[in-house]
């Protein structure tokens, strides 16, 4: 036992890095240094039909040891983005430009071999779905520590003991046991558990979870949650969660970015986002969460239409043949991100949620009777018993 202590101490101590030149250290006042800044990020792909834009001009700033939540449809370039940042979009028919600033670095400039030294060590990825991410012909002990022995200097026994201690940090019963199964013998449960042990392994300072929870049943989606959010504060890891659903980002995350068709259309903390929101997409995710305390088979309030093509983006706003208070400014002129009400509070908008124009052409639209203006009505009459946006909190939102 006391070898085991001894070689999990070694390890620990490796992980224990002077900071590198040029490199900024921890401040000493308590307020978090930015670890990681991302500019003007485009990511395109090149196809036959044509190019298809999956991230356009997004920036953020992330501070170390909070965590950020990406929310979107499927489609709305959340994993790309995420992909982009790490430089996991490789092929000569993708084209990434702009800057991603990892720790003083910026990572898109970065050679690829410098960049295989920060995956694992200091930048890592859960992966959507842990069946296809593990390797199915390799026990799940030799792939939690996997990056462990390629980046550092620990044995075979260490690295079995430091998978046993991160098998069992994750909560697999019976980790010795299991440590020599291959992942088709475990539960889809246990396998994202493993992933997300191969990803802590060598203790990163960023970690993305892409969409953690798919696939696995409410309670198990409820487990790995709580597991992420104890491993990133005890850890004091930077994470960000990419999800569709906005209950899973709901107090598990500091700040969140809201995407609709590769752009950013709402950014603020998690609180602020859900009590002022503020663009109609971000408004119209919310409505269609379910409520515990509705009635059984009550309707959900759907979004209408369908997300834009990728590779036929409509002029103007991407969101506005679907939006209930769209305009004719809407079709035309693309809205920039910009700060409404604090500084911290950035939205896409022309007609911002809650606002007098807001109100306006929700009744408008009521009048003219466009059909994406009628279903939130309904939705609203008979959740509220009301006709407009205007008598409910939050510009609509139960």
């Amino acid at each position: 036992m006391a070898a085991s202590e001894g070689a999990i101490e070694r390890f620990r101590g490796l992980r224990r890095r002077p900071a590198r030149q040029g490199v900024s250290t921890l401040p000493e006042t308590g307020q978090e240094p930015e670890i990681l800044r991302v500019e003007n990020l485009h990511t395109s792909f090149f196809l036959p039909i044509g190019e298809l834009q999956a991230v356009r001009g997004v920036s953020f700033s992330l501070k170390r040891g909070r965590s950020l939540g990406i929310v979107g449809e499927s489609g709305s370039g959340k994993t790309v983005l995420a992909r982009s940042i790490m430089r996991l979009n490789l092929g000569p028919n993708v084209e990434t430009s702009g800057s991603a600033f990892f720790d003083g670095r910026d990572l898109l400039a970065l050679p690829l071999r410098e960049m295989r030294r920060l995956w694992g060590t200091e930048i890592a990825m859960i992966f959507q779905d842990p069946m296809t991410s593990l390797n199915p012909m390799v026990k799940i002990g030799r792939q939690v520590t996997e990056h462990l022995r390629q980046h550092e200097d620990v044995n075979r026994p260490e690295a079995r003991q430091t998978a046993l201690d991160l098998l069992n940090e994750v909560r697999i019963p019976e980790a010795e046991s299991r440590i020599d199964r291959f992942p088709h013998e475990l539960s889809g449960g246990m396998r994202q558990r493993v992933s997300i042990a191969s990803a802590l392994a060598c203790e990163p300072s960023l970690l993305f979870a892409d969409e953690p929870t798919t696939a696995l049943d409410v309670t198990v989606q409820h487990q790995i949650l709580n597991l992420l959010s104890r491993e990133q504060r005890q850890r004091h890891m930077t994470m960000v969660m990419v999800t569709h659903d906005l209950g899973v980002i709901a107090g598990r995350t500091d700040d969140t970015l809201v995407m609709y068709a590769g752009k950013v259309v709402e950014q603020a903390s998690t609180a602020e986002i859900f009590e002022n929101t503020q663009h109609p997409y971000t408004e119209a995710l919310m409505r269609s969460i379910p409520r515990t305390a509705e009635p059984s088979h009550t309707p959900l309030a759907a979004i209408t239409g369908r997300p834009p093509v990728a590779t036929h983006l409509p002029t103007g706003c991407a969101f506005s043949p679907r939006c209930p208070y769209v305009q004719p400014r809407c079709h035309e002129e693309d809205p920039p991100l910009v700060s409404i009400g604090t500084s911290e509070h950035k939205a896409a908008c022309w007609y911002p949620v809650g606002s007098d124009a807001n109100r306006e052409a929700y009744e408008r639209n009521l009048s003219d009777r466009l059909p994406q203006t009628l279903a939130v009505a309904e939705a609203l009459d008979a959740d509220q018993g009301s006709e407009t946006p205007a008598n409910l909190p939050n510009g609509g939102l139960a």
